[in-house]
């Protein structure tokens, strides 16, 4: 059983999928559920043979703090809903691995109850953590796990924290102050990168003439991409359009008046267009020459399993992470980055022609097989996984 609190963006859900399709593809291994408070679950493509059951959606309103989605909605009353749910789904699926993404005690304590079940009346299950390896900054990361008691929880009630990362890239036992005996527990697993999905469809793209180099925007689930779209567009004029085709990728989530205003602006720059129906980027980074984006997870992995020339323009707010994320990879001559509290138009209209003029149209390509790695992780700890091996 899989958990997903999914409060902001489709990066928990990608990563999941990605988990998700590599424990289907061992043949009779595992039956997954997958628990996702993500609104897109539904028009998101699933591997075959995926469960999925549906938390209602929350939104993060800041640090530590939630309301709901559909804001005529009590919080509270959502909250216990969830609670419920996953209790539920708990009780009927009695996994016997209960991986849970990113939040040790869920969306604010939601997981606790579960917990306490598992542990107590099915004392088999085991528990797993799944963490980024970039969380926020050290400090804030440090602050809220102290208040939130998660080394205590750690210690006491999982079996396995899988780190979605490389140790020699980012020390999360150092940067956290994790302690020994939750340190003895880890296993970094690499990064967990999304495969080309035989589920999707991808989009058809507008010709583009020989010799004519294209470059991709793309903004995650597009929730605060706006800024990031609007910049580009405002140095692409500037710049007489860098001499390139530019394909828009503003995400499911934007708002659509945001959207309808960017796509005038567009429609005043030459050979600039709005993609849709992309839910699987890769096809579609490897057609450029150039990748635009935030610096979330899932997109920086992909931008590195292909290897492509790629500007990050990380989020400020309320989280350090992406930009910690984009500094790291641009230390290692990996990406090219925007400074977000820069200006934007400025940067961009320095650092895309420079990268166009770039002879290699790609850098070396990273191997990345994280969910490969949990998927085995997972198999390990499954207390039927000898049995299942000699069936």
């Amino acid at each position: 059983m899989l958990y997903s609190h999914d409060t902001f963006g489709l990066g928990h859900l990608r990563r999941n999928l990605a988990i998700a399709r590599q424990l289907l593809a061992m043949p009779g291994r595992f039956e997954v559920l997958l628990l996702t408070g993500s609104p897109m679950q539904d028009s998101w493509p699933l591997p075959p043979g995926l469960t999925v059951r549906a938390l209602p959606p929350v939104v993060k309103l800041g640090d530590e703090h939630y309301g709901p989605r559909d804001h005529a909605k009590n919080f509270a009353l959502l909250k216990g809903h969830r609670e419920a749910l996953i209790l539920e789904a708990a009780l009927s699926f009695r996994p016997d691995v209960f991986l849970v993404d990113h939040a040790p005690i869920g969306m604010g304590g939601e997981l606790l109850p579960t917990l306490a079940l598992l542990q107590e009346d099915y004392p088999d299950t085991r528990l797993v953590l799944g963490m980024r390896d970039i969380i926020d900054a050290p400090a804030a990361t440090r602050q809220v796990w102290q208040e939130q008691g998660i080394h205590d929880i750690l210690e006491r009630v999982y079996d396995r924290v899988l780190v979605y990362g490389r140790e020699d890239w980012f020390d999360v036992v150092a940067s956290y102050e994790i302690p020994e005996p939750v340190a003895r527990k880890i296993r970094y697993c690499g990064y967990v990168c999304n495969d080309p999905s035989p589920e999707s469809i991808a989009p058809a793209l507008p010709p583009v003439l020989s010799g004519r180099q294209r470059v991709l925007i793309t903004v995650g689930g597009g929730g605060d991409g706006a800024c990031i779209i609007e910049a580009y567009l405002q140095a692409l004029r500037e710049h007489g359009g860098f001499g390139c085709q530019s394909l828009i990728v503003p995400g499911p989530l934007m708002d659509p008046t945001e959207r309808a205003r960017l796509e005038a602006m567009a429609a005043e720059c030459q050979d600039t267009h709005f993609i849709d129906g992309a839910t699987d980027m890769l096809p579609l980074m490897g057609e450029c020459s150039l990748v635009i984006a935030m610096a979330g997870y899932n997109t920086s992995s992909e931008i590195l399993s292909l290897g492509c020339k790629a500007i990050l323009v990380p989020r400020a707010r309320p989280r350090a992470e992406q930009r910690l994320r984009s500094e790291m990879l641009a230390r290692f001559g990996l990406v090219d980055r925007v400074d977000p509290d820069g200006d934007l138009v400025e940067q961009l209209g320095r650092l895309v022609p420079h990268a166009l003029d770039i002879e290699d149209r790609h850098r070396t390509p990273f191997p990345l097989e994280g969910a490969a790695r949990v998927a085995e992780e997972l198999l390990a700890l499954c207390p039927r996984s000898e049995a299942m091996l000699e069936a």
